[in-house]
Order: C-alpha cells, then sequence, then structure tokens
C-alpha cells in the first residue's frame, strides 16, 4: 500500500508540473496580447507625466541702469519717444515725449520733487495718455516735450517727504545756476528734512541733463509742476515779462493763486527762474494738495498753454 502511494504520488506531482507549466503558457500569451500599460494603470485617463521644470535665468543687475518705475496702469497710447535724455544718480533714465511736428517746441516737467510731489509725475502721465487719444489737440505749430518725472530716485524712494530729494540729497529745484547758494535759506522755505542746494550749480546728472535738452531744443515756453497750494509762480528775479503773460494765461482758467501765496522765501537756484534767464517763458505750477492731479482744471492748462502766443 505504501508503495503504491508513493507511485501515485510521484504521477500527480508530474501531473501537477504538466498542468503549471500549461498555465505559465497560457498567462505570458494573454499578457503579450494584453492591453497597454496606459489602460493598466487607470482604464479611464492616460498616464500623466509631471511637467518638466525649466529654471528661470538669473539676470543681475545693471550698476549704471535701472528700470524707470512706470505708473500704472500702462500710459498708453503716447505721442513719440521716450527719447532719453540722461539718466539720475542711481541710473534710471530720464525719459522725454513728443506729441506733435510743429517748429514751436514747448515742455511740461513733472517730478522735480520726486516723490514728495508724485501726483505731479502722474498728472504728466494722465495729459500724455489724453493727447495720445486727442492728437489734434496739439496745434500745428506746436511741438509739446513731456519729461513726467525729473527725478526718478525720489519718486522710487518714498512718497512723502523723504523723497524730495535726488540720490545725493539735493534739491534739484535749488541746484539750477541762477541765484543759487548751496545752502537752501530756510525762513518761509521748505525745511523739513536736510537738503542742500548741491555743490556746484548743474552739480547734478538730472539738472545737467535737463539744462542741455533744453538749450539744444530751444524751448519757448515751460510750466514746471509742483504741489501743493502756493499758486502760479512766473520765471525771473524780478518777474520776467513772457513769463508773467504766460502766468496770467494760466490763471485766467484756474482756481490757482495768482499772484502766488507769499511765504517769505527767498528761492535760490529754481528752475523756471534760470528758464526765464534765458529768454524762456517759464512758470511754477502748485496743484492744490500733494495727492490729487487737479485733472480736469489741468487739461484747460495744457489747452491754453498750447494755444498761448508770445
Amino acid at each position: 500500500m505504501k508503495g503504491r502511494s508513493k507511485q501515485t504520488l510521484g504521477n500527480l506531482s508530474g501531473l501537477g508540473g504538466l498542468i503549471l507549466m500549461a498555465v505559465l503558457c497560457l498567462w505570458l500569451a494573454a499578457c503579450n496580447s494584453g492591453p497597454a500599460l496606459g489602460s493598466w494603470v487607470d482604464a479611464g485617463s492616460p498616464l500623466r507625466l509631471p511637467p518638466a521644470w525649466t529654471p528661470t535665468p538669473t539676470r543681475k543687475p545693471s550698476p549704471t541702469r535701472l528700470p524707470s518705475p512706470s505708473p500704472e496702469p500702462s500710459p498708453t497710447p503716447l505721442g513719440s519717444g521716450p527719447e532719453v535724455i540722461g539718466y539720475s544718480v542711481a541710473g534710471r533714465p530720464l525719459e522725454v515725449f513728443r506729441f506733435g511736428r510743429g517748429p514751436i517746441r514747448r515742455l511740461i516737467v513733472g517730478g522735480i520733487h520726486g516723490g514728495y510731489e508724485w501726483n505731479t509725475i502722474e498728472l504728466a502721465y494722465e495729459l500724455m495718455v489724453y493727447l495720445g487719444d486727442h492728437p489734434e489737440l496739439v496745434p500745428r505749430r506746436i511741438s509739446l516735450y513731456v519729461l513726467p518725472a525729473l527725478n526718478p530716485d525720489g519718486e522710487a524712494r518714498f512718497h512723502g517727504r523723504p523723497g524730495r530729494a535726488n540720490e545725493n540729497g539735493v534739491d534739484l529745484n535749488r541746484n539750477w545756476p541762477s541765484n543759487w547758494q548751496a545752502e537752501c535759506p530756510k525762513e518761509g522755505c521748505w525745511n523739513y528734512l536736510p537738503i542742500s542746494g548741491g555743490a556746484t550749480p548743474a552739480s547734478e546728472p538730472e539738472v545737467a541733463a535737463l539744462l542741455s535738452f533744453i538749450l539744444e531744443k530751444r524751448f519757448d515756453s515751460i510750466i514746471s509742476y509742483h504741489s501743493a497750494a502756493l499758486g502760479i509762480f512766473p520765471g525771473g528775479q524780478p518777474p520776467a515779462q513772457d513769463s508773467v503773460r504766460l502766468a496770467e494765461a494760466v490763471a485766467a482758467v484756474t482756481p490757482y493763486p495768482y499772484p502766488p501765496v507769499d511765504s517769505g522765501c527767498l528761492f535760490t537756484g529754481q528752475f523756471a527762474d534760470w528758464a526765464a534767464d534765458q529768454g524762456i517763458a517759464a512758470i511754477d505750477l502748485e496743484l492744490e494738495t500733494h495727492r490729487s492731479t487737479d485733472f480736469d482744471i489741468n487739461l484747460r492748462v495744457l489747452k491754453a498753454f498750447l494755444n498761448w502766443r508770445r
């Protein structure tokens, strides 16, 4: 009995091996003719691989050419430009835009006091946007140039008193070669923080660049925007006749004080005074506050300025 059992077990072992081999062959055949890998992973959706990662290239900032701050939204459409006439102490471009192609050249300058009078920069861009949409506003005899920010470093630094000076701590409206003093007078003047008129007249690159540009283009009249609330100042000490006439034309369409408020300040090294010394009709025009652009008022100023005749 025991011998027959061993023989039976041996036969069964051989038969089991044959059956196991057959099953294995059937399984391999099914694998070779079966579905693709994607359907084994998820019959309802294809296999998803993670996107390739591309490193962002590192760009070293230029030590002398920094990007200029741009108001939001982007001020488009514009006239021709920008034309870069120079660079600030920190390397920001001084950009000028032109509207019209007439032989008589006029200039609007904003932001001479940077972030302390940032609303003058915003107003300049608002006026440029309007001119871009209404090019017919510029008479055929006129080319209007706009420099939105003479002090981009101060504007980038701070919107408030610390933004008034340029990167050298100089008041750019006290650095012009007209009644210039290194130490700005204090009585009745702006005296919130230490500030100077510069080491010499036109010592600052912003002033030197604009001075050269004005002499090259031979402008016949200029408006320099400021804030706040003191009114309209004709250039020159004493005020030049053409500057007075321009101030009167602007005063006729605005509520700004004219004659301007007398704070008792002895103004030195002023842009408008230097321009008047060159025979250019020039005014400083102060907005009502340090925040508003007074756009509707200054749209009237713009039209009066463009159509003013010497």
